[in-house]
């Protein structure tokens, strides 16, 4: 019986360190390569590094982001981080339509 309680308790502690950290970030993961792989044309979104865009074309593994006014960069598509809601957009963003926002 005394042999048995470090291997149980050793084996709880693989399962909590699994629960706690492995299973969460596996699921991260796996929603961010949906995310990845559902992008659109037009959609507008922030790439890993902070940067702010729109999508202007998609192939399979690159993304033509355009983050002003006629400068459009060639990224990875797992570059972008995340679709930004329109209203999560910085104030200078481009619109999805490619207009700058309109001054106050």
């Amino acid at each position: 019986m005394q042999e048995i309680v470090p291997v149980l308790t050793l084996v709880g502690f693989a399962l909590l360190l699994w629960l706690l950290l492995v299973r969460p970030q596996a699921r991260r993961q796996r929603e961010l390569a949906r995310m990845q792989s559902s992008l659109e044309v037009g959609d507008e979104v922030m790439l890993t590094s902070g940067v702010f865009g729109i999508v202007r074309t998609l192939d399979d593994t690159v993304a033509q982001v355009e983050i002003a006014d006629g400068v459009t960069i060639r990224v990875a598509r797992a570059a972008v981080g995340q679709v930004v809601p329109g209203d999560e957009r910085p104030d200078d963003a481009p619109t999805a339509d490619g207009e700058a926002p309109e001054e106050n």
